[in-house]
């Protein structure tokens, strides 16, 4: 893929740098494998907001993914956006059947590729294993926590992790975060790094495809109410008065805030 730079004929247009979607199928989604999917505004099930600058945004509808790549072996009929996700999709046929459904689309796969998924395959992009059977040094996504689960970690455009050791039990996961964990080794991973590279390079453009994506603007605390920010409140142009927090009062300049409790030990690095 790559980025595209529109001819400026609106001041809305001028500093736009997308994605080139040209090459993506046109199909229409997988109908048993789409649902329908309801705003929630940055709101819980009390209906208080709890994710802040959420709200409008157009119409989707959730397409369900197969993460648990379980034993099939299957064609790829084409490479779809999801409006709900940051990497494409991959449409997979499976052989000898009729059956579609929908995987994260690995960099290298393209229409006609064939993916495997079972308990020992080929070493290449799209291909899922369980890790004792991996290689070190194998480029990883869609990892499993629990076998069988299905894949939780590494599931974001262009992302890769790194499969760095294994022990008796368990295989030592690098993260694009850098850090380290443990993962069993009866887990299963997909092979290859997650398609659409390019995603964090792009430039929205403008406010109006921002609300597009859901998200309403952002406002400093220090230009919010007392009831609404700790920094908010006082006379004239009044910069918060304290260090600086969060809108529930936690620092934001370094303290540690991993709850003592959920502390890992399978979480090395």
């Amino acid at each position: 893929m790559v980025l595209n730079r529109s001819n400026p004929t609106t001041s809305s247009q001028r500093h736009v740098l997308l994605v080139d979607r040209t090459g993506l199928s046109k199909m229409k989604p997988i109908r048993s494998k789409t649902r329908g999917l309801s705003k929630k505004g940055g709101r819980n099930h009390k209906g208080r907001i709890t994710s802040f600058h959420r709200g409008g945004g157009h119409k989707r509808r959730y397409r369900m993914i197969d993460f648990k790549r379980e034993f099939c072996q299957g064609e790829v009929i084409g490479i779809e956006h999801d409006p709900n996700r940051s990497a494409w999709i991959a449409r997979i046929r499976k052989e000898n059947s009729q059956e579609e459904f929908y995987i994260i689309a690995p960099n290298d796969v393209s229409v006609g590729s064939t993916v495997v998924s079972d308990t020992f395959t080929d070493v290449k992009p799209g291909n899922s294993m369980v890790l004792a059977r991996m290689p070190i040094g194998t480029s990883i996504h869609n990892i499993e926590l629990k076998p069988g689960k299905g894949g939780q970690l590494i599931r974001s455009a262009g992302c890769s992790g790194s499969l760095i050791q294994k022990t008796d039990r368990y295989a030592r996961i690098r993260l694009p975060s850098g850090s380290q964990r443990l993962v069993p080794l009866e887990c299963s991973a997909t092979i290859g790094s997650i398609s659409n590279q390019d995603y964090n390079l792009q430039t929205i453009g403008k406010a109006g495809r921002s609300r597009w994506l859901s998200r309403r603007p952002t406002v400093r605390g220090v230009a919010m109410n007392p009831v609404d920010h700790p920094h908010g409140g006082g006379e004239g142009k009044t910069s918060g008065g304290r260090p600086s927090v969060t809108p529930w009062g936690r620092p934001t300049k370094g303290q540690p805030t991993r709850s003592k409790k959920k502390r890992n030990k399978l979480i090395l690095k």
